[in-house]
């Protein structure tokens, strides 16, 4: 190889170097002005419980950290609350604002999120998050870092709210429940509950919300369900179904997931819930035209079926509650989280009864 010919590669590597060091430099420069533009919003003079779900693998390096942050920015009154199998985070929460926490921060996935928010929704207390879970679904509506714990907490800790709604489920079959199940995603029963039920959760931690489609599989066959659906809208009017066959039924508050749109139409902040009643006929054929209908609502961003879909079925309704009676009972799941089975099922919506501490717009510019 000739002198020149080694110059010139010499200075194409060298120029390749150059680039990457620009690029990781602003990356950095951004992450920081980021936090820095983030703390200048400190300075709340309040009481922080953080909710910690232990099982995460980072939990324990997120704690080390949350504690080494709070000492360097001066925030001296908070306390640490961890969450077990018979200790959820809305228990954990009732006890942190029992002892006088006015800002409760959610440590962990989604589960923690919403079980943390179910006790703090109109309370007038705030909610923090910082994600630490495999999907943080309700973190990423909210522009909350999902990658950057100092960016995350110092949202948590600093001035930025909004206030949000908060769905929640009740099994009116079950008198012993002495609450209805909050949501700040999507509630289901049937086919998505089977599915989620029948994740692994080892594979779940792999490979994150991939590994629904390995649940899915198990189930595409099943019977489907029938029974009677009633839905409020907010102007008190209400529609009856009777005798309706579906796979699924969705009550979403946000519709967005990694990837897909199911609920083109939600908002977490418009008082109202998007039902899905989602049906499919033909085997196989049926489970293809679903899938078309979803990446034709995810591309348009519309709420509507693919034109050439022919054996699924996607009826989007909103409102402000609905009343489910099934001929035998269904799977139910909030955000993710298995509640059993039950054939009388209420979903209502709390319209912006959750404070959520979240990134200005300036601060994330």
């Amino acid at each position: 190889m000739s002198r020149t010919a080694l110059i010139v590669i010499a200075v194409l590597l060298a120029a390749c170097v150059l680039v990457a060091a620009a690029a990781l430099a602003w990356r950095g420069w951004k992450r920081w002005r980021r936090a820095r533009k983030l703390r200048e919003r400190h300075g709340d003079q309040v009481r922080y419980a953080f909710i910690v779900n232990p099982s995460k693998p980072q939990a324990q390096r997120a704690r080390l950290y949350i504690e080494r942050f709070c000492k360097q920015h001066g925030i001296a009154d908070i306390e640490f609350i961890e969450t077990t199998l018979e200790r959820d985070g809305r228990v954990c929460a009732l006890e942190a604002l029992e002892h006088g926490a006015d800002v409760l921060v959610a440590v962990g996935g989604d589960g923690t999120v919403r079980t943390v928010a179910s006790a703090v929704g109109g309370t007038g207390h705030i909610l923090g998050i910082v994600p630490i879970g495999t999907g943080n679904l309700f973190a990423r509506n909210m522009g909350i870092p999902i990658d950057d714990i100092e960016a995350a907490l110092t949202v948590a800790t600093s001035r930025g709210e909004r206030l949000v709604d908060m769905g929640r489920m009740a099994l009116l079959d079950r008198p012993a429940d002495d609450h209805a199940h909050a949501f700040l995603i999507i509630a289901g029963i049937g086919f998505d509950a089977d599915m989620i039920d029948d994740t692994d959760p080892q594979l779940k931690n792999n490979i994150s919300w991939l590994a629904y489609f390995a649940g899915a599989m198990k189930h595409l066959f099943a019977p489907k369900y029938r029974g009677t659906i009633t839905i409020t809208s907010d102007d008190d009017t209400a529609r009856t179904i009777t005798n309706v066959h579906f796979r699924t039924m969705l009550a979403g508050n946000c519709g967005q997931i990694p990837m897909f749109s199911l609920m083109p139409d939600a908002s977490f902040d418009d008082g109202r819930l998007d039902f899905e009643i989602i049906d499919t006929s033909g085997g196989i054929l049926g489970w293809a035209n679903l899938f078309g209908d979803v990446m034709h609502q995810t591309i348009t961003g519309k709420a509507q079926q693919s034109p050439i879909s022919t054996n699924s079925t996607m009826d989007q309704i909103q409102g402000v509650s609905a009343e489910v009676r099934l001929e035998k009972p269904a799977l139910a799941e909030v955000d993710g989280d298995m509640l059993g089975e039950s054939d009388h099922i209420r979903f209502t919506i709390e319209p912006k009864s959750l404070c959520v501490r979240v990134p200005s717009k300036d601060a994330l510019a």
